[in-house]
């Protein structure tokens, strides 16, 4: 039809070109030498798979066949300095649980900033089939904040599961670089048709808006997969 717009077939490559310049300009803000690291690790992996393929007289074959591995072996390895890279981007910066958070694919609603006071402590509400996860982070009044959500939670949502978890790195708390895992050790508690009342319930509670850390998040980076 006239004015519509062709789909560039080109875009998928795009698309994940650009998420690797990305990912490449946040780890050498984090590190030196990328590229020579990443080398570091492809090149003994191909050199071993070579040396195995010569004891057979098929190091070709075998510098064919371990190239791959070597190559996903690097690519590995980036991800992890890029993931590393981004955590470190956000680390002790206020919202940056609310950050991690919001990069948790599915399973999870966030509303983040549900409780704020002036010295930008913060809890953050999550919302899946586990219950309800309080995450708090900031100082000593996170522990206020905390209860005063809790009794809020308990009045909105009888009966359903309530966790809290603080961010930090002082002992009994979870750092940043921890918590999207931490998210995923809470038992599921509620079933789909529950969950969906709870959130239909709680959807008028709403958070504050507010400014926070924005960037690459870590663990899910979203990397192009290597063909």
């Amino acid at each position: 039809m006239f004015g519509r717009k062709k789909k560039d077939p080109n875009a998928p490559k795009k698309v994940r070109f650009k998420t690797i310049r990305d990912a490449y300009s946040l780890a050498a803000k984090e590190y030196s030498f990328v590229l020579l690291r990443c080398l570091v690790i492809f090149a003994p992996i191909w050199a071993i798979g070579i040396l195995i393929g010569a004891q057979f007289g098929r190091p070709g074959y075998a510098a064919f066949l371990s190239f791959p591995v070597a190559f996903l072996g690097a690519f590995f390895f980036f991800t992890r300095l890029a993931s590393n890279a981004a955590y470190a981007s956000i680390e002790g910066q206020p919202g940056a649980g609310a950050s991690v958070l919001m990069s948790i694919r599915k399973g999870w609603t966030i509303s983040s900033a549900v409780g704020v006071n002036k010295s930008q402590d913060m809890v953050h509400r999550a919302v899946g089939k586990a219950g309800i996860v309080l995450v708090a982070e900031g100082g000593f009044g996170v522990r206020t904040l905390l209860n005063d959500e809790r009794k809020k939670m308990e009045r909105f949502a009888p009966g359903v599961p309530i966790y809290e978890v603080i961010v930090g790195n002082a002992e009994g708390q979870v750092s940043v670089r921890k918590l999207q895992r931490a998210m995923k050790k809470f038992p599921k508690k509620l079933s789909t048709v529950q969950l969906r009342e709870l959130r239909a319930r709680l959807k008028a509670v709403g958070g504050m808006n507010i400014a926070l850390p924005k960037g690459p998040m870590p663990k899910n980076l979203r990397m192009p997969k290597p063909r």
